[in-house]
């Protein structure tokens, strides 16, 4: 096992920006950015054992800063849409940025996504580690209160974990997850489509026609959004892509499986954990088509899919939704896993 820090660039305005590399003892590796505690890199095995990095990713430091995909960042405060960029808090009215059309969306331009966080390294018992820290001050993009996050990312036997804690000392809303794409081909480039998707909710939320939820619930049994069993993401996929938001059934405390996924060419596979009541499943409808993306290789739509762990979509305003506010004396806290296996 092993921890490497390098310089990995400067910003403009001259702020050092670095990257980690974590190995564990099977050689799996991930490299973890200080900008926007971004997943750059995760090495897997196939069922050969041959490794291969299922994360996509850009080549270079400027090519994150001009990324507008989210590629593997921390997102926040607020992860996905707040609609018409306002909601009430307290009896007060507050409004943020809007940078999705008349929406906000992901915590705003200058998110949790473009910051630099502070890191130091870390040894646990489970693997190699490293902390992330980041305080977001009070009417950071239009959001009250001072926050201060945290983020641990953890290379264990099984994969990487993500804990995530965070405290304010101001009423606010803070809803976090990773953006992380990922392909387990491990071929940049290929498409997603192959990969069979089985998600552990029945239930999405129903969205308006730019993606803002109207309160209700949709069963999705016989639908073309139905993935409670293994179904390859392209098998009938909608002409627009998935981008949908599912409820998980299992609603008891700590970690619940949330989705698997399996690519049967590499015999990769994958579960994702979470401590969050739901799952965003996308299919990098909106990656551009020939995009520069590692090695040389063009990225386009669907080239990687997303499962983002996180509260309900625009809880602040839907008081039927289970909230995400956060006061001051509470603690934000978030896991997720991402473990590896292969079929």
């Amino acid at each position: 096992m092993s921890i490497e820090r390098t310089r990995w660039g400067i910003l403009s305005d001259g702020t050092q920006v670095d990257m980690f590399t974590l190995t564990n003892k099977s050689g799996m590796e991930a490299s973890i950015a200080t900008y926007g505690g971004t997943i750059t890199r995760l090495t897997v095995p196939d069922r050969t054992g041959t490794m291969g990095d299922v994360i996509l990713g850009l080549e270079s430091l400027e090519a994150y800063v001009a990324d507008e995909c989210y590629f593997g960042s921390l997102i926040g405060r607020v992860a996905n849409r707040i609609g018409y960029a306002r909601f009430s808090l307290g009896g007060n009215l507050i409004e943020l940025e809007k940078n999705c059309g008349e929406h906000h969306l992901h915590g705003g331009s200058m998110g949790f996504h473009r910051q630099v966080w502070d890191a130091e390294p870390m040894e646990t018992e489970d693997g190699p580690g490293v902390l992330l820290r980041y305080t977001s001050p009070d009417q950071d993009q239009g959001y009250p209160g001072k926050v201060d996050c945290s983020a641990i990312y953890t290379l264990n036997d099984h994969g990487l974990r993500l804990d995530i804690a965070a405290v304010t000392d101001k009423p606010t809303v803070l809803n976090m997850t990773s953006h992380a794409y990922f392909n387990l081909s491990a071929r940049p480039g290929a498409d997603c489509l192959a990969h069979e998707l089985c998600i552990q909710g029945s239930r999405t939320l129903a969205m308006d026609t730019e993606n803002i939820p109207t309160g209700r619930l949709t069963n999705v049994e016989g639908t073309q959004f139905d993935f409670t069993n293994e179904v390859p993401i392209g098998s009938r996929i909608p002409e627009q892509g998935y981008d949908e938001y599912y409820v998980l059934d299992d609603t008891g405390p700590g970690l619940r499986l949330a989705a698997s996924v399996y690519e049967p060419v590499s015999g990769r596979a994958m579960e994702v954990w979470t401590t969050s009541p739901g799952v965003q499943f996308y299919s990098g409808n909106h990656i551009p088509d020939l995009l520069p993306g590692k090695g040389g290789l063009m990225y386009c739509p669907r080239s990687g899919f997303c499962l983002e762990t996180q509260g309900f979509v625009d809880a602040p305003n839907h008081p039927e939704f289970p909230q995400v506010t956060l006061a001051p004396g509470q603690e934000f806290l978030q896991t997720t896993l991402f473990n590896f296996f292969v079929k």
